[in-house]
């Protein structure tokens, strides 16, 4: 499936970018730097991982809805740990631009692969 493949694609190429440079977020927003920029590699790490998975569930999303139904729920969690942080002033509005682009624009598409696991198989458990 083409957006699981765009997904792939993207979160490979952002992790690998969050990996080689990881203040560069920081400073294009105009934070302080990390103090620990090996976290930040870690996120990038897993987003990077999480697009292998996409590449992989793109030859039948279906079959591999459980690595789809992951990816959702990262992409839902990520947006409420991020309201979470700019409830609590520890994020800028601006650190948002993360969120839309690795969150929020794949939830139509990933819910989709979802729903219609669910309407083939009547579950997302098995």
């Amino acid at each position: 499936m083409k957006i699981l493949k765009m997904a792939a694609i993207y979160n490979m190429a952002w992790g690998a970018w969050v990996i080689l440079f990881p203040n560069a977020m920081f400073n294009l927003l105009g934070m302080e730097k990390n103090n620990y920029p090996e976290i930040w590699q870690c996120v990038g790490m897993i987003v990077g991982v999480y697009g292998l998975g996409y590449w992989i569930a793109a030859s039948d999303p279906i079959k591999h809805f459980p690595i789809v139904l992951v990816g959702f729920l990262g992409k839902i969690l990520g947006p409420i740990g991020f309201a979470q942080a700019l409830l609590t002033h520890r994020f800028p509005l601006a650190f948002g631009i993360i969120i839309i682009f690795n969150d929020l624009i794949w939830w139509p598409s990933f819910f989709n692969i979802l729903k219609e696991k669910y309407k083939r198989d009547k579950t997302l458990l098995s």
